[in-house]
Order: C-alpha cells, then sequence, then structure tokens
C-alpha cells in the first residue's frame, strides 16, 4: 500500500516517522507501505542495484528521518523518492570516476568475464544436481540422511527422532544413501 495512511486509526507516514525513534514497528510499516514504489522508481531509471538502492534509501531515509519536514499532508514518499534520487545521482558519479580511473590504467571495463560465471555454475551445478536427488528420496530416507549427515546425529539420536529403533536408523540412513550414490553421475576427472 502506498499511502499516507488516512484510514480510520491508521497513523499517518509522518506521524509513523515521527514515533520511529522509539517504535521499531512504525519504521516497518513506513516500509511496508513504500518499499514497491521506491523500487518501481529505481527500476525505472537503472538497469542494476534496485534492490541495493532501495534498501539504502530506507537505510539513509532512517538515519536523517529528524529532518522529514512534512509538506505532502503526512506522506513521506516524496521525502524518500529524494533520498532515492540523490543516491541514484551518486551511484551514477560514482561509475563514471570509476569508469574514467579503469581506462586511464588500462583495465578492463567488466571484470566479470563470462568465464567466471560459467564457472561459478559450474561448481554450483552439483550441489544443486544432489539435492534434487536427495529430495527425489522417500520421505522417510530423506528424513534419516538428512538428520544423520546434515546435523549429524548419531543413529541413537536419529532413531530417537523417527521414533525407531538405531538399527533401523542405521539401515534407513545406508539404503538412502546406496540410492544417492547410484542416482548421481559420477564426475569425470
Amino acid at each position: 500500500m502506498t499511502g499516507s495512511g488516512t484510514g480510520c486509526g491508521e497513523r499517518s507516514d509522518a506521524v509513523l516517522l515521527r514515533d520511529a525513534s522509539t517504535d521499531p514497528a512504525a519504521f516497518s510499516e513506513l516500509y511496508r507501505r513504500h518499499v514497491d514504489a521506491v523500487y518501481e522508481w529505481i527500476a525505472r531509471r537503472i538497469e542494476f542495484a534496485g534492490s541495493d538502492l532501495t534498501a539504502e534509501t530506507f537505510a539513509r531515509a532512517w538515519l536523517i528521518r529528524d529532518r522529514f519536514v512534512d509538506q505532502r499532508e503526512g506522506s513521506v514518499l516524496p521525502w524518500l523518492l529524494g533520498i532515492a534520487a540523490n543516491l541514484l545521482a551518486d551511484a551514477a558519479r560514482h561509475d563514471r570516476i570509476e569508469t574514467r580511473a579503469r581506462e586511464r590504467l588500462g583495465l578492463p571495463l567488466d571484470l566479470a568475464s563470462d568465464d567466471g560465471y560459467t564457472e561459478v555454475e559450474q561448481r554450483l551445478s552439483p550441489r544443486l544436481a544432489l539435492e534434487r536427488h536427495v529430495q527425489a528420496l522417500a520421505p522417510h530416507e530423506r528424513d534419516a540422511v538428512e538428520l544423520r549427515v546434515v546435523e549429524e546425529l548419531s543413529y541413537e539420536e536419529v532413531a530417537q527422532r523417527l521414533a525407531i529403533r538405531p538399527a533401523a536408523a542405521r539401515l534407513r540412513v545406508s539404503r538412502a544413501l546406496r540410492r544417492l550414490a547410484q542416482s548421481v553421475p559420477k564426475e569425470e576427472p
């Protein structure tokens, strides 16, 4: 909701901002009211970093909340967009300075090559594949493996959590790990 909170019994933005120093929920309410509008405003003006600049806008608003002057019948949205505009200008200025410095030094403008992304993706892919294989296990096997391997519980603790005997817990974990070993393709050196 992007309004100044004029509903019956609802505090205006100006009141929420004033109360934010002693009532953390007040600033949270301001955030909920305006985060979408601020993000959309920033995203229309910049291709990247919309989330970062939105977060920075609200952080800056928190820090300078005492400077707010109510000129819009209690709405803080224009004030927030002013903060966002200043941050956007700062980011553009920083990018221009960084680009000129890279050009003077003969450094590449794009440090994140496609090869770097590919390498990260390849490193993550086996983990994601393994996660899919674990999710494909029967629920009772998946639970046993997660308790034993992820939570590092003893077989006795696994058995207690699953309300089974320790020998049954050991067997479930063993069978599940065997199924995983068979389903996950071997990596080539």
